[in-house]
């Protein structure tokens, strides 16, 4: 199936467009994103020397709504809001593309890979397009093996969990100690072991699922 990393341009009067070039030096990480009928919810970690001064642009801009800083560490920020701009987010629904975090969005830009057919992928560059999105694609390549089940990220967080104790009972590291030992804001550990947590739980269950239904089949139905 092709994957494809787009390059997207953000069109003045949208506000993570006027925020993150008057921030230049910002980046925007979209961790998650649930579009409505007429605005979208989103997830997203802020990295910026001056951070209280980007997340007082995104408060007084009167594109985001009900914005709630759900955790700051020095110079990073995981924040969620409503805003009635998500062209982008419009445009990933419209197509019925699958979005896959993170998206990254700095000066003005947002860069993404996506994943679909090469139908589906038209239709993303006529939604974008429909919205007024400026776009170039930096390559389409077909992808021959399943993605793996954790990023590079989440399993080396993982592995360090697990060397430190983390998970041991009682727990011999805590999560912010944890966060200190591998460079990282305490918001991002808990956020990407969270992540990592969700994708080995699921392919265990799914697993054991499997399982049991290749050893159901090999049961006969008796006489």
């Amino acid at each position: 199936m092709p994957n494809a990393k787009l390059t997207i341009t953000l069109p003045e009067g949208v506000w993570v467009g006027d925020v993150s070039r008057s921030h230049p030096e910002a980046t925007f990480r979209v961790l998650a994103a649930l579009p409505a009928e007429e605005t979208g919810v989103g997830l997203v970690e802020i990295t910026a020397p001056d951070l209280p001064a980007v997340v007082a642009d995104m408060e007084t801009d009167d594109g985001v709504g009900g914005l709630e800083v759900l955790g700051a560490y020095e110079n990073e920020a995981v924040v969620q809001f409503e805003t009635g701009d998500a062209l982008l987010l419009f445009s990933i629904r419209n197509s019925g593309v699958p979005l896959e975090p993170p998206v990254d969005i700095r000066d003005g830009t947002a860069t993404l890979e996506v994943t679909a057919s090469q139908e589906r992928l038209s239709a993303l560059g006529r939604q974008l397009e429909a919205f007024g999105l400026r776009f170039s694609v930096e390559y389409v390549r077909q992808t021959l093996e399943s993605d793996p089940l954790l990023t590079d990220t989440q399993q080396t967080l993982l592995a360090a969990a697990v060397e430190r104790g983390y998970y041991d009972t009682p727990r011999q590291c805590t999560l912010t100690q944890l966060a200190e030992a591998v460079g990282i804001a305490k918001s991002t550990a808990s956020e990407t072991l969270h992540r990592a947590e969700e994708q080995v739980v699921k392919q265990f269950v799914a697993d054991r699922l499997d399982r049991h239904v290749d050893q159901s089949d090999l049961v006969g139905d008796g006489p």
